[in-house]
Order: C-alpha cells, then structure tokens, then sequence
C-alpha cells in the first residue's frame, strides 16, 4: 500500500474519530443544560426558535452569572424572609392580587441583597434560572397570574 493511500485512510479515520468527539460533547452540552434549566431549556427552545440558538443564549446565562458577586444571607435574615414568605402565602387566599405583589416584592429585596440585578422580570428570571431552572416555571406563573389581576 502506498504512503499516499495511507495517509488518507488516517486522515479519514482522524476526521471520523473527531465527528464523533463533536457530536458526544454537543450531545453532552445539551444534557448538561436541561439537567440544569430544566423546563426552562424547553422554553428557551421555543423562544430562540431552535436548540443551538437556545443552547447559546443559556450559555450566556451562565457566563452572566459568573460574573456576579453573589452573597450569602446572614441566618437571621433568611429565618426573617422566610416568615415574610408563609405570610405572603397565607394572605393569598383572601387577596391574591396583594399577595402575588407582595411576593414579587420580597423576592427582588431577596435578589438584591444577595446580589443579583433587580431591574426587569425577564432579567431576573434569566439570572434565576441559572441557579433555579426547575421552579422558575412556577415564579413565572405568578408573575402572569399578577399581570392579569
């Protein structure tokens, strides 16, 4: 066999092994992203009109992330939000509309002291849905039951 010969079945077997390498870590990336996002992943999907558009933009999300300076709440603070919490949810029944603005309240003074942006509901879901994929759903929820009261 002629050197030429062989040096293009390696180059094809070279090619072969990294198209398969793409497509495992492509396939890992996707896992790793909706293990993560959960529903959130399927939204983005919807939204950005495809998975690699929507895998970029949870990317990003991530990178953003990073980038703050999140803190830890003092314990007493925490057990102080907390019963500010239950309070908002035993008011819901007798005055929702308050209730669900009460709640996006506390949760934006909640975010902010922990260090994450403030401004806007989607920025905040972005930033939340880093940390909070798999109950974001139900804070987006809220947010829509609160716009149509």
């Amino acid at each position: 066999m002629s050197t030429a010969v062989m040096v293009v079945i390696a180059l094809i077997i070279i090619a072969a092994v990294a198209a398969v390498a793409f497509l495992a870590a492509r396939q890992a990336r996707t896992q790793r992203l909706r293990r993560r996002f959960g529903p959130e992943y399927d939204r983005a999907v919807e939204q950005h009109g495809g998975r690699a558009a929507a895998e970029r933009e949870l990317l990003g999300r991530e990178r953003r992330h990073k980038e703050l300076e999140l803190r830890d709440l003092d314990p007493r603070r925490r057990e102080q939000y907390r019963e500010q919490w239950v309070a908002v949810q035993e008011r819901f029944v007798d005055a929702p509309r308050s209730a669900v603005e009460q709640a996006d309240g506390l949760v934006t003074v909640v975010m902010g002291e922990r260090g994450y942006p403030t401004s806007g509901f989607e920025e905040k879901a972005e930033h939340l849905s880093v940390e909070h994929g798999r109950t974001l759903e139900h804070y987006r929820r809220g947010h829509d039951i609160g716009g149509r009261a």
